[in-house]
């Protein structure tokens, strides 16, 4: 992203954001300038990622961070979380082995199946792990955990050369895989025979990155957008005059990620169309991407990053109360009775 050049703030993007960003509440998971940290993920009113190199879980606060790093393990990132249950990575002799935590460091479970060389877990629903597995030979291949190294199902479809998984939500699971030398997002429930391929015609190449319910989010051809089980259903959430875009994560009918502004990346929120993107770069930050989002029925909550004008990565978390939808007025009466936090959230096309 630093290698774009400023071409100037884009107005259109600007004007649309500053009606929306105000009702954020920021917070620096870290806050420490000599190192990288990052917000990965989220469920509920936990967060995880990684500070000094060591997996982290938070539950909102610097001062919350547990750090999940295994004894003797040098380096460790937690990419994904739900519920109870954190997943990620761990180097281990030189090589990353998918990683399965429940709160604890100590709790860590080593996932890598048996004669692969590399894996990784990058994402969890319930009792599910998802991510990824290197064999020997090379080839990538998406992959299922259900909480041990032995129960890996590998999702690669027949004829692809490589696939990776990213999210999952209930019996779904989200990536990509290759199709005919390109990369085509995917769909799977559990098996490699139920692959769906979501790769919007026309499309030179998408990745499914994240999914919550019936809704899964990603891009194609450098736009962010989302779909609903099937290639068809596509829709392009790129904000007008935007070079390029992603979404990464997506809670309820939100969805979130970044677009390129004035050749930098913002992180990014929007309610299911590209006129309903919201800018939330916090101040400060040179560029930010929001990876994931979730709530806790109070508060909604953004996982992600800024980068600093000191050089450095740093975890930030977004929280919002929870906009309560308006209750209608008696019938008589032939009209709606609106709160102003009801009213606002109907300017930001919040449901």
């Amino acid at each position: 992203m630093q290698g774009i050049r400023i071409s100037g703030i884009i107005v259109a993007l600007a004007a649309v954001a500053a009606s929306s960003q105000a009702a954020w509440t920021v917070v620096k998971l870290t806050s420490g300038e000599s190192y990288d940290s990052m917000a990965t993920g989220a469920s509920g009113s936990n967060q995880v990622g990684y500070s000094h190199g060591h997996a982290s879980l938070w539950s909102g606060t610097e001062a919350s961070r547990v750090d999940l790093n295994p004894a003797g393990v040098q380096e460790s990132i937690a990419t994904g979380v739900s519920g109870s249950n954190q997943v990620g990575y761990a180097e281990i002799g030189g090589y990353t082995h998918a990683s399965l935590w429940s709160g604890t460091a100590s709790s860590w479970v080593d996932l890598n199946p048996v004669g692969v060389n590399t894996s990784i877990a990058r994402g969890a629903s319930g009792a599910n792990q998802v991510g990824s597995a290197t064999f020997l030979g090379f080839a990538t291949h998406a992959g299922l955990w259900s909480g041990t190294a032995a129960s890996w199902v590998d999702l690669n479809p027949a004829g692809s050369g490589g696939s990776e998984a990213f999210a999952a939500s209930g019996a779904h699971q989200v990536g990509y895989a290759g199709v005919g030398g390109e990369t085509h997002a995917s769909l799977w429930s559990g098996t490699a025979a139920s692959w769906v391929d979501l790769n919007p015609v026309g499309a030179r190449y998408s990745f499914a990155l994240g999914t919550s319910g019936s809704i899964q989010v990603g891009h194609a051809d450098g736009h962010a957008g989302f779909w609903s089980g099937t290639a068809a259903s596509w829709v392009d959430l790129n904000p007008a005059g935007a070079n390029s875009s992603y979404a990464l994560g997506t809670s309820g009918s939100n969805q979130v990620g970044w677009a390129d502004v004035g050749g930098y990346a913002h992180a990014s929120l929007w309610s299911g169309t590209a006129n309903s993107w919201v800018d939330l770069n916090p101040a400060g930050f040179y560029y930010s991407q929001a990876l994931s989002m979730s709530s806790d029925g109070v508060n909604d909550y953004i996982a992600g990053y800024g980068h600093t004008i000191t050089g450095i990565d740093q975890a930030v978390l977004w929280s919002q109360s929870v906009q309560v939808q308006a209750v209608p007025a008696p019938a008589a009466l032939g009209m709606f009775s609106f709160s102003a936090v009801t009213l606002l959230s109907l300017l930001r096309k919040r449901p």
